[in-house]
């Protein structure tokens, strides 16, 4: 057998030799994600095949025999007064609760994650501008339902909540089903909102691809600035060795 590979320097051990190291790729999620954006926003634009289908699946949706009382509850929440509240009070928790653990930045998640949702509007608002889209027949208005500021609003709100109740969790069954009940909160947001017709399909998965960015982006920053600064905290205060 072999000898073990000596730690490197920040103590984990080394790849073993004629193995290359395995090197993460963090801002391929990000760029797929940005990329589906543009594609879409190019098909509702150009008014191309993408956004005819969607216009056919939106009132084929609509005028389906579905509970609009169910509907219209799962489109409120992704209202600010709902989402916003929850992100509030789950970043208020785990700052607490980082505080009390002496957890060195312990508020530097929390901000993070208000930072993302005060985002949403910021880019939703000049692009619902820029684009225009004509929104479902029956809705109030001529233009401005693309991308969709509700989805947009309950899936980072929601998301970031996820994020920032993960690290509390221990087992991974729990983290599992946290995730997966993110994901199904907001796919019935996006549900309730195209069986109302207050948005098209691609209007909620254009925004879901933005928000998916937010989030991954906030989370990528806050990884690492996190890791900037406990290198730099390390080396500045070195363990005193024991006699």
């Amino acid at each position: 057998m072999s000898a073990p590979e000596a730690p490197d320097s920040r103590g984990m051990p080394a790849a073993p030799q004629g193995r290359p190291p395995v090197r993460r790729r963090p801002l391929l999620p990000l760029s797929l994600c940005v990329l589906l954006f543009a594609l879409l926003t190019w098909q509702v634009v150009a008014e191309g095949p993408l956004r005819r289908a969607d216009e056919r699946a939106g009132r084929a949706l609509t005028g389906s025999r579905l509970p609009d009382r169910a509907a219209e509850f799962l489109a409120d929440l992704g209202n600010i007064t709902v989402a916003v509240p929850v992100l509030v009070a789950v970043a208020a928790y785990t700052a607490w609760r980082a505080r009390r653990s002496g957890t060195f930045r312990w508020w530097l998640p929390a901000v993070a994650a208000l930072v993302a949702l005060a985002a949403v509007p910021a880019l939703v608002a000049p692009l619902k501008a820029l684009i225009d889209r004509p929104g479902p027949p029956g809705t109030a208005g001529d233009g401005g339902f693309y991308p969709s500021g509700h989805a947009a609003t309950a899936a980072v709100a929601y998301g970031a909540a996820a994020l920032l109740l993960l690290p509390l969790l221990r087992g991974a069954y729990g983290r599992r089903e946290l995730v997966i009940g993110c994901c199904l909160l907001n796919v019935a947001v996006g549900f309730g909102l195209v069986r109302r017709g207050y948005h098209w399909p691609l209007d909620v998965v254009a925004s879901w691809c933005l928000s998916m960015a937010l989030l991954m982006g906030s989370a990528q920053l806050v990884g690492r600035y996190r890791s900037a600064s406990t290198e730099a905290r390390s080396e500045s205060h070195p363990p005193q060795n024991q006699p």
